[in-house]
């Protein structure tokens, strides 16, 4: 018998994994807060302190901004900027992991392309982090993909940002929804998506592409049971993630995701993927909603990066595959696994992603 397969009511699970640090978690809910909100936004509440897991460059200047997407929700994002920087710079938004807060990759990412002369923002996607939006831990194509655009929105009104000249990283699942933002809107001028899934495929058609009609219909079926109990509840079930101790057959790829949220290396309090995990139910829009439907339209620059060891490699290739124009580029890194473009700076490219921005951000 074939060994049991992660099944793809639980594919949001396996990219995120639950923490298991209680002190972290304790220390994290005595944290100091302030309260913070753009001009006409919501005010949120945010940590004061630094709690990136990824020391603060004294390249840059850091401050925690806000600004709402067209749904209405409050997203809360780290702006980075080069230190005396002048005139009107270059931007760029960046979110993802799937699952992750802007204290994980994003923030790195952000920071270091702040570092090279762009001004950047790293934002937590809506219903994630210290964004707004309810329930809690929900994921949405549609919206997740509007909050690039959002994020777009932001910028272009900065005094100090080229309208003109706005780009967007989309790392991991958010490497497909920047793909998707980039087919719909014409202002982000310049996209790399970095270790990129495309969490409408998985979660359809599972891993490698496993599932097929019968497969997904019994999927729906447990997941519109669940919506029945989650109303029955007033609650909203986690659908779990990588157990807090990995059993001795674990797929590498669990392994490569656990090393990463659940060690000191990458865990954080408010991460969905370092804690309980995604509702089960936000799979159901995911199966019904595939993000890559219009990449062949996008006119502007895109880089793709993955890592030649990634089991999520595929992803790319294919998403590579629709994109039209000699502005694309597919780049493979050797021996690279999938979370070594999450924070490994000797593995991501930022001297070819600089280049490329330096290029069509011009």
């Amino acid at each position: 018998m074939k060994k049991k397969l992660f099944s793809i009511l639980t594919v949001a699970a396996l990219l995120t994994v639950g923490g298991q640090v209680n002190s972290v978690n304790a220390a994290a809910k005595h944290q100091a807060m302030e309260k913070i909100a753009a001009k006409g936004e919501k005010t949120m509440e945010v940590t004061k302190e630094w709690d990136k897991v990824f020391p603060l460059s004294d390249k840059v200047n850091h401050k925690k901004i806000s600004f709402h997407n067209r749904y209405g929700i409050t997203l809360v994002a780290d702006m980075y900027e080069p230190k005396n920087a002048a005139g009107k710079l270059a931007a760029i938004a960046v979110s993802g992991p799937f699952g992750a807060v802007k204290e994980q990759s994003s923030g790195l990412y952000a920071q270091e392309m702040a570092k090279r002369g762009f001004l950047t923002i790293a934002f937590d996607p809506s219903f994630t982090g210290e964004s707004g939006g309810s329930p809690r831990d929900v994921a949405s194509p549609d919206i997740n993909t509007e909050d690039f655009s959002a994020a777009v929105d932001f910028l272009s009104t900065q005094k100090n940002v080229n309208p003109n000249k706005i780009g967007i990283i989309g790392i991991c699942g958010w490497g497909g929804m920047a793909l998707n933002a980039a087919a719909n809107d014409p202002r982000i001028k310049a996209t790399v998506a970095s270790t990129m899934y495309d969490m409408t495929r998985v979660t359809a058609n599972g891993y490698f592409d496993s599932v097929d009609a019968d497969g997904r219909y019994k999927t729906r079926e447990a997941l519109n049971a669940q919506r029945t109990l989650d109303y029955q509840n007033g609650t909203y079930a986690k659908a779990g993630g990588v157990p807090d101790v990995l059993p001795k057959d674990a797929p590498f790829f669990v392994k490569d995701y656990y090393d990463y949220y659940k060690t000191k290396r990458g865990y954080h309090p408010r991460s969905v993927n370092s804690n309980a995990g995604w509702n089960k139910t936000s799979a159901l829009s995911f199966m019904n909603m595939p993000i890559l439907s219009y990449a062949s339209e996008i006119k502007n620059a895109v880089l793709v990066i993955h890592g030649e060891k990634a089991h999520s490699r595929y992803f790319s290739e294919t998403a590579f595959k629709k994109l039209k124009g000699d502005n694309k580029e597919l780049m493979i890194i050797p021996g690279a696994v999938h979370t070594d473009l999450y924070d490994k700076l000797e593995v991501i490219p930022f001297d070819k992603i600089t280049a490329f921005f330096d290029k069509y951000l011009k």
